[in-house]
């Protein structure tokens, strides 16, 4: 990107309106712990041209709102520390948050968001702070930064949060939040919980190096991105497609409609059954056989696919949906290459579906005791060439976001946590169970990728 296409305006620290108790702290769960080595969390959103009259109305606006929304979550606003003991804290301490203006006058939404199926434009690249900042700086940085982008037609809003510190549920309630401040909310809608009693509570210690841990992947390496958009119509076909054997065609039960299932009605998800393939499941098994098939492995090579799953609801008591802080796990499928394309769309869904269906109380309180037992950072990476690791959700509110003047056009990350075979799952902007998978891959993967047609052919 040009170095006169953007440029900085103002830098400053924003402290929450209403100051907390100064030291409350919150310890870090083996939830949390082995983000460290992970990347700031990066995700903003595109909107049109802001209403106010001048920059600085705008910017005087954002800032008043972000205060309000710091108030309600005081952990952002802290920092790490970590004790003699070898455990990590929040210390809510009211250290504050950077807030940085930029412009970029030469951009237009046209050009970030180009109708035909181009790459993602690099250029969002630098709407972003905290480039390569692993999580544990957060003992010195900030633990959230602000960038408002203003554009030739537009604003772009990123937000750069430390992974430790939240997961996806977290990211998008607070930027939700926000968003309803900035709007006029006079008081928060949905008040996260702090509560550290859960099953993630633990007196294990995960001990560093000197100066804190490594990030577990290059990012060097030459990639390209793309945003693949699946209507209703197309992940409804896929998943009739998934949910019939090999040996006779029938379905394995009842075709629940997408909106329900990905819990974008009503504001629920709904519990997969036991007998049926969900439509994400479908999607991502049928992306999982179109990258490793355009990977061009031996047959004879282990794929894993590794999915994030949210475990608020998956204990038998189940933890408070608003939980802030990391309530999630890993789960991997494991599959030679051969096996995993030599069968139907219904083998590989399968094997996805059968280990979330597995993945409950019992499971999610077995991996904690497993970590306990080796304390260890997030293997965040593809070592062997042959993994994908999906993150995010299509059920998060991520468009859900009114600063005061529309809907976001369009919901973009940044370059943290990026690798290949990284992928990332957003809901459609026009919502009704629609998709779009932000796929990160290798540029001769990426090409093979585009002339799959079991895959493309799903794609608008």
């Amino acid at each position: 990107m040009p170095t006169s296409s953007l440029f900085v305006v103002s830098k400053c620290i924003i402290y929450p309106d209403h100051h907390q108790s100064l030291n409350n702290t919150l310890k870090l769960s083996v939830s949390d712990l082995p983000m460290l080595s992970c990347q700031y969390i990066q995700k903003g959103v595109l909107l049109t041209q802001s209403p106010f009259e001048s920059s600085n109305s705008l910017i005087s606006h954002l800032k008043i709102a972000l205060s309000k929304t710091l108030s309600h979550f005081p952990p952002l606003a802290g920092r790490l520390i970590t004790d003699s003991d070898g455990y990590v804290y929040i210390i809510c301490n009211d250290a504050g948050v950077d807030f940085v203006h930029t412009k970029a006058p030469h951009l237009m939404i046209s050009t970030l968001v180009p109708q035909n199926q181009s790459d993602i434009p690099i250029y969002f690249r630098k709407f972003f702070q905290f480039d390569k900042t692993l999580s544990y700086a957060g003992h010195d940085k900030p633990l959230m930064a602000i960038q408002v982008t203003e554009l030739n037609d537009g604003v772009f809003i990123g937000c750069t949060m430390n992974h430790a510190v939240v997961d996806g549920t977290s990211f998008w309630n607070f930027f939700n939040t926000f968003a309803e401040f900035s709007k006029g909310e006079k008081k928060i809608t949905r008040q996260p919980c702090f509560s550290r009693k859960t099953v993630f509570d633990s007196p294990a210690v995960l001990k560093f190096p000197e100066g804190g841990p490594s990030a577990t992947f290059s990012g060097d390496e030459p990639l390209r991105e793309k945003i693949f958009h699946f209507s209703r119509e197309a992940i409804l076909k896929l998943k009739l497609r998934a949910n019939k054997t090999g040996v006779n065609g029938k379905t394995n039960g009842k075709i629940t409609p997408v909106n329900d299932e990905l819990g974008l009605k009503n504001g629920a998800g709904v519990k997969n059954s036991a007998l049926e393939i969900s439509s994400f499941q479908s999607l991502s098994a049928q992306l999982w056989k179109s990258v490793t098939r355009a990977r061009k492995l031996e047959g004879n090579k282990t794929t894993t696919f590794r999915m994030a799953v949210n475990c608020r609801h998956r204990l038998e008591q189940r933890m408070d949906p608003l939980y802030f802080g990391n309530g999630i796990q890993s789960i991997p499928t494991i599959a030679s290459v051969k096996e995993l394309l030599s069968n139907d769309l219904y083998w590989s869904a399968n094997q996805l579906h059968q280990n979330v269906v597995a993945h409950g109380d019992v499971t999610v309180r077995q991996g904690v005791k497993d970590w306990e037992s080796n304390p260890r950072l997030f293997p965040l990476g593809n070592f062997d060439g042959a993994m994908i690791t999906m993150g995010s959700s299509p059920r998060f509110p991520m468009y859900d976001n009114d600063f005061g003047w529309g809907r976001p056009v369009a919901v973009r990350s940044g370059m943290a946590n990026k690798f290949d075979g990284k992928i990332s799952a957003f809901p459609g902007r026009e919502g009704n169970g629609t998709v779009d998978l932000e796929v990160v891959l290798a540029p001769e993967t990426m090409a093979g990728l585009e002339d799959d047609m079991e895959f493309m052919q799903y794609v608008s």
